[in-house]
């Protein structure tokens, strides 16, 4: 029988930290090979040293290419032959080159079709060229598919999503390319990815100002996008100061959060957030998510690894590739329009931020 079931892609990630404790945690329940099947790009020799060091017990299919995953099977895929030494705990340059190279690899088979949806397992990039582990790795895969500049991070904790313009970067910086232009486009995609893979019919975005007072950034470049992407039909609002919207859970009220710099995004996900939060990269042509976490060298090669995040990982990756195809299927062919539809302002209404009243002497 043809194997119907999602096939999604796992990389391995940096050898020296909890990726294969994560991977073997989430496969111990047999159950969840009903759901789709995996495959895992790495390397059996490295994974069965990790499944000795940490005395588990889960049994893996070895395989040279990913035609031949085996759907009720936790696949292992051979990426590399070289053999790698592992130093739990310990970043080095060949345990992040091992991360790399699985990930090559699958970004290879992606281009033949040979899988559905990816999920990251993060390896030490900075070991391997100077930027942060997220932005190198992020990079790599834009530049695969030819999607340079478009990814949008959106980090993602059950109901609550939150993008933000910028990566990290100094505020300073931040500032200096804040533009209208850029505005638009982050919440353009950020309000397509709500559509297509979290199928939110019509999504409502909050904006948050760059200052804790109203300053030119808002009057000159903020509300003049945001009034753009309202004629454009994007349900985006604001901008509300960060204290004020995260304190009083304003959040709750919106589909998802567009932050103007990465702290702004960041300092309320970790407080509000918890450990199974994960990020799917939005505008790339493949299904992409990744467990928000570290390689955690701290905790490698103890038991200590909590997997959720990484089965919350895969659940959105499954997810967003069934939301995806229901979406885009019926836009193929569409039937011809033949009325026009009355344009409904009452969100706008719902959601604009009252004017401060002058007082007159």
């Amino acid at each position: 029988m043809e194997d119907k079931k999602i096939r999604i892609a796992i990389t391995h990630g940096d050898t020296n930290g909890i990726g294969y404790e994560t991977i073997f945690k989430t496969f111990a329940e047999p159950s969840i090979l009903e759901l789709f099947t995996p495959i895992i790009y790495g390397s059996p020799k490295v994974a069965a040293y990790h499944r000795k060091s940490l005395n588990m017990q889960v049994n893996f299919n070895i395989i040279s290419k990913a035609e031949d995953a085996h759907p009720d099977r936790l696949n292992i895929l051979t990426c590399f032959n070289e053999e790698v030494k592992i130093d739990l705990g310990t970043p080095t340059e060949q345990s992040a080159k091992a991360g790399q190279l699985a990930l090559d690899r699958a970004l290879a088979d992606y281009k033949q079709g040979l899988f559905d949806a990816l999920v990251l397992l993060p390896f030490n990039a900075t070991d391997i060229k100077t930027g942060t582990p997220n932005t190198v790795q992020f990079d790599i895969i834009e530049k695969a598919t030819n999607s340079e500049g478009k990814g949008l991070t959106i980090y993602v904790d059950g109901d609550l999503r939150i993008a933000s313009l910028t990566d990290d970067i100094p505020l300073r910086d931040a500032l200096r390319i804040l533009e209208k232009d850029h505005i638009i486009e982050r919440a353009k995609t950020f309000a397509e990815s709500l559509r297509r893979d979290f199928r939110i019919s019509n999504p409502r975005i909050a904006l948050l100002q760059a200052n804790p007072q109203p300053g030119p950034e808002e009057t000159d470049t903020i509300q003049p996008a945001i009034n753009e992407l309202l004629s454009a039909g994007v349900g985006i609002y604001g901008p509300y100061p960060a204290d004020e919207y995260f304190s009083t859970c304003q959040f709750a009220h919106f589909d998802g959060t567009l932050a103007i710099y990465y702290n702004q995004a960041m300092t309320p996900l970790r407080m509000l957030a918890s450990d199974s939060r994960v990020v799917l990269i939005a505008g790339l042509p493949i299904v992409h998510t990744a467990p928000y976490f570290s390689p955690r060298f701290d905790i490698a090669g103890k038991g200590e690894a909590d997997e959720s995040a990484l089965r919350e990982a895969i659940y959105l990756a499954i997810d967003a590739f069934r939301n995806r195809a229901s979406y885009d299927e019926p836009l193929a062919n569409p039937l011809k329009k033949l009325y026009h539809e009355k344009r409904d302002d009452s969100e706008k209404v719902r959601f604009s931020i009252p004017k401060k009243h002058e007082s007159h002497a």
